[in-house]
């Protein structure tokens, strides 16, 4: 049965134009074609990227986070037994019943409760180190790729000629450039699949995880295809902004809001003009209408274009949330990534300096009508009847 599927999922009919067989990109003269068993290789290469990332985290993030001015955070709360329990077992978030009961059983009172809540809940979220680390990994493997891609395509016939993508296709062999340029970024692709349990969780984790696989899912697509040429521009064009994103991510958990407002003009002006002029009116135009001049429609173009179509969609959903933020810097000063969960974590931080204030200035109040022999409500003690 499984034969029989393999047998039907890689017809010729499905992958390349007609007339065209499987045995006219094998290997000859020299010349080596695309293998769809070349992707078995992005998995131990994933693997060797998440070891490459840990001691570049340790040994390099970590000391430029601290040389930015990122700390090292230790949020300690008090140890409550009974507490500890209801949030491990029950929820994280308590009801107004639940936290009137903990406070009986505890015999606290029901603001400590609320507040021992709160400073557990930010115990587990991830602290700006952690943050900073895994942007600065992101920036430099797409500082490294995109200076990578320029490289291999900067002399290349088709970046200059669009004609040049579809020249002899399928029949056009693999270099070595562009099977280290897939490779590498289908690998990193898979890395961060590997991650994500431990990556920092965002509010748009699932979209992440959509993103990555659909990213895994055209690159693959266009290897088995052999669309290496077109899909080399693609990354290309993908890569280039993302640097500038990341850069602005790190500056950001450091503090630095005008370096990170800077960053992020620069980002927003690079995405607007790559995503929505360069991919929708030179990728897509010699993926869509350029191949006609040389071939009949068949399967995979059609469903290629599909996948880069629905791409382009989202390159408008995220033009959209881009230009949220742009007006939030512009009106407010202040970017705040509308996917994260930063803004949540420094209300509830907020809320609970705030929280602490309030009591801190009572009991200096207090002490201080103490001091003048007066009571909390600053009515006169009766001598002998002052606080100890």
């Amino acid at each position: 049965m499984f034969q029989t599927f393999k047998d039907w999922f890689w017809l010729e009919r499905f992958w390349l134009p007609p007339a065209i067989k499987w045995s006219d990109l094998e290997d000859h003269d020299g010349l080596v074609f695309v293998k769809p068993s070349h992707l078995y290789m992005t998995i131990p290469y994933a693997f060797g990227l998440l070891i490459i990332r840990h001691f570049f985290e340790r040994f390099i993030a970590t000391p430029l986070a601290k040389a930015v001015g990122i700390k090292e955070e230790v949020r300690k709360i008090i140890p409550n037994t009974v507490l500890e329990t209801f949030y491990r077992r029950s929820t994280r978030n308590p009801s107004e019943d639940d936290v009137y009961g903990l406070a009986k059983k505890c015999n606290l009172t029901e603001r400590q409760v609320e507040r021992w809540f709160r400073s557990r809940r930010n115990q587990d979220r991830p602290c700006r180190m952690k943050k900073f680390q895994e942007a600065c990994w992101r920036f430099a493997f797409y500082l490294m790729i995109t200076v990578a891609g320029i490289a291999f395509l900067y002399d290349k016939p088709w970046v200059y000629d669009l004609g040049e993508v579809w020249n002899g296709y399928p029949r056009q062999p693999l270099l070595p450039s562009q099977y280290w340029y897939y490779i590498l970024e289908m690998s990193f692709y898979c890395s961060l699949l590997f991650s994500l349990g431990s990556d920092v969780k965002r509010k748009d984790f699932l979209a992440h995880v959509i993103h990555h696989l659909a990213a895994l899912s055209l690159m693959s697509f266009s290897w088995c295809a052999n669309y290496i040429r077109s899909g080399t521009l693609v990354m290309i064009v993908h890569d280039v902004a993302d640097i500038w994103l990341e850069s602005a991510k790190m500056f950001s958990y450091a503090g630095w809001k005008q370096t990170c407002n800077t960053l992020f003009f620069i980002f927003s002006a690079i995405f607007f003009i790559s995503r929505l002029v360069i991919f929708p009116f030179w990728i897509l135009y010699c993926t869509l209408v350029i191949p006609m001049l040389y071939l009949e429609p068949f399967f995979s173009y059609i469903f290629l274009n599909l996948q880069l179509m629905v791409l382009q969609v989202l390159h408008l959903y995220w033009g959209y949330f881009i230009l949220k933020m742009l007006k939030r810097c512009i009106f407010t000063k202040n970017i705040q990534d509308v996917r994260s969960d930063d803004e949540d974590e420094e209300q509830e931080e907020a809320g609970e300096e705030e929280d602490e204030g309030e009591e801190e200035a009572a009991r200096d109040k207090e002490r201080d009508c103490l001091q003048n022999g007066l009571g909390p409500d600053r009515s006169l003690l009766p001598n002998g009847h002052h606080g100890r």
